[in-house]
Order: structure tokens, then sequence, then C-alpha cells
């Protein structure tokens, strides 16, 4: 066992960095990995259940349920997982188009905490999950069916009209999917369609979130997740201009964020 105390803050006795010892180091994060699932878990379902009557109420109350859950989420990553986060940039308010990077579910926790009543682009699917999609069509998200080609593009447009005239922010994860940390994928065509049709600056957004919340694994690992809001492209750009600057901007500032966070690992 090390002598000294990790960079995570654990006791000696219980945790040594993971060059020391990485038997140990493993063991710690597989534990309060389980323990931190195993809570998620139950706090949705308590939760989910405690909140069904709001369907019946305004939306607003079913939106403050959901910021709760995100909320709780994050507070118990926190204390079990040792997994906290920091937001850099301007939060972005108000009607706006907040184009993101994915790689993993926090992601999307995240943005429903921070920021207020944003509609999320998500697959149609996802509201045939009991409960899950029931809670996102009353917070009126926009659901998409990837493979219905230029109706799912004029239907995204329909609803992102909508919920900018109500003064909400839209985040959208441009390449459609979640993808591990350092991999790029091929940007959609619906931010641009969102871009130049709503007529609003576009936040660009950047994570690390991959590295800690794997998109697909049992683990969560220790250290701090970093969300960056990135300066905003302004309306009027020509869809070319516009899809290279924002991934640019993406691509660029997210590498940025992996090797600030792989650097700190090794130090």
């Amino acid at each position: 066992m090390c002598a000294r105390r990790c960079r995570y803050d654990l006791p000696a006795q219980t945790y040594c960095p993971k060059e020391r010892c990485p038997k140990e180091h493993d063991k710690v994060i597989l534990l309060r990995s389980a323990a931190f699932n195993l809570s998620f878990y139950l706090m949705s379902v308590v939760i989910v259940i405690a909140a069904t009557p709001l369907f019946l109420l305004p939306t607003r109350l079913t939106v403050k349920a959901m910021a709760f859950w995100s909320h709780a989420t994050l507070w118990l990553l926190r204390v079990i997982a040792g997994t906290d986060y920091e937001i850099r940039g301007k939060l972005p308010e108000g009607p706006v188009l907040v184009a993101s990077k994915h790689q993993s579910m926090w992601d999307t926790v995240v943005m429903t905490a921070i920021l207020n009543h944003p509609a999320m682009v998500l697959k149609r699917e996802l509201l045939w999950i009991p409960f899950y999609g029931w809670y996102a069509q009353k917070a009126r998200m926009i659901a998409i069916d990837r493979d219905s080609g230029s109706s799912a593009i004029r239907r995204l447009i329909a609803q992102g009209k909508a919920a900018i005239a109500e003064g909400r922010p839209i985040v959208i994860f441009p390449e459609g999917t979640r993808s591990a940390a350092g991999a790029k994928l091929p940007y959609k065509p619906g931010v641009a369609a969102l871009y130049r049709q709503l007529g609003v600056a576009c936040v660009p957004a950047a994570v690390n979130s991959g590295l800690f919340w794997a998109r697909r694994g049992f683990s969560r690992k220790p250290g701090t997740i970093v969300l960056e809001f990135l300066e905003p492209i302004p309306p009027g750009l020509d869809r070319k201009s516009f899809m290279e600057t924002l991934e640019t901007r993406i691509e660029a500032a997210t590498d940025r964020l992996i090797a600030e966070a792989k650097a700190g690992d090794r130090s």
C-alpha cells in the first residue's frame, strides 16, 4: 500500500495511485462504481415514481423535477464515485442553439441541471422508454426519427422554432450519438438546418466526460469532468462555413480537455 494520500483525496490505507499498486486502484474504482450505480438506480426509481403525479400539472413542475433528478445524480457521482465537474465559459441563456460533443450519459444529465428548461434533441426511440419517454414528452423535448430523411429535418425545424419562441435553449449533439473519448464521428446535417432556419447564435461546447463515465461501461472514475462552452458562432454563416467552424472549435477544445485530464492523471 502507498503511504501517501492520492489526488482523489481517499485515505492512504484504502487507495493509492494506479502506477504504484494498480490492483488496489482498480478494486476501489470497482467498489465505488458499484455503490454509485446502485444508488443512482434506486434514487431514480424513487424520484420517478414520486413525481409521476406532476404529469397532471403544469410542465414547469415536471421540468423542476427533472432538474432535481439531474442535480441529485451529479451529487451522488461526486460523493460516491469521486467524480466532480467544472463548467467553463459563459453559460448559455435564452433562445440559443447549443451544439455539444457527446461522450457520455453525463452530458445530458448536466445540461438538464445547469440550463433553464432546455429542449434536448433526441432520437424518437427514447420516447418509448417507460417513464423516461413520458418525462421527455411532458418537458417538450425534440424527438426525431433519424430514418425519415427530409421529413425528420422538417419536424426538427418546426419543433426548434417552437422552443426558440418560448425562449428556451436548444441542445443538440451534432454527431448524433455518443462517441468514445478521443474519437471523431461525422457531424449530421440537423445542426446546420437548425442554425440556418432559426437565425440564432450557436454555442459550441466541448467535454471530456468519456474519460470518467464511459458511453458503455460499468466504472465511474474519480476526477473532474470539464464542460466548456466556447465562443458563440453568430447567425448568418453559410452552411459550409458554419459546419467547418463548429467542428473545428468543438474537436480542438475537446482534444485539449482530454489531454489536460490525462496530464493531470499522470502528475
